[in-house]
């Protein structure tokens, strides 16, 4: 499944107002069909996730004159999500690194699995080596999130400060 992901737009969703460079902005994945719409919202504009989102996630507007960071290559970030493999405390980090390889096209999402319970599987297969991995939907925690993104910040980028 591949999807085409429209572009940051620097614009509010709800209120139409330019974001500004430095300030934090949500983002959401909006599923209309078999489309994947992106929407961004202001701080202040922000109610939680709309219906139907798929995710979503907390950024900053980068400022024009500031230097991107270069994140780590591919097989960095595949050897990070193998070696998170059965560590209990890391699942949630894990699927947000799954989700991170899917986007970046080194692993391919695959239908998820539903075990007799309930729980959801997220299936994601790695076409180079024919691997498949199966990552337990955990989904973290409003507190988590900010420590996964911290972490990954640190461990994932080269060149930030």
């Amino acid at each position: 499944m591949d999807y085409d992901l429209q572009r940051f737009t620097r614009h509010c969703a709800t209120t139409g107002r330019e974001l500004t460079p430095g300030e934090e902005f949500y983002t959401a994945l909006v599923a209309e069909g078999a489309e994947l719409r992106r929407l961004d919202f202001s701080r202040e504009a922000w109610q939680g996730p709309p219906d139907r989102a798929l995710g979503w996630w907390k950024s900053r507007v980068p400022q024009p004159d500031a230097r991107r960071p270069r994140l780590a290559p591919n097989e960095a970030l595949l050897e990070m999500f193998v070696n998170l493999e059965g560590v209990a405390d890391k699942q949630d980090m894990r699927l947000v690194l799954g989700l991170l390889l899917v986007r970046r096209r080194v692993l391919r999402l695959e239908q998820p699995e539903t075990d007799p319970a309930g729980c959801e599987t997220m299936v994601l297969f790695n076409p180079r080596d024919e691997l498949t991995y199966r990552v337990p939907s955990v989904m973290p925690s409003t507190e988590r999130v900010q420590e996964i993104q911290d972490e990954l910040s640190r461990l994932l980028y080269a060149g930030a400060t």
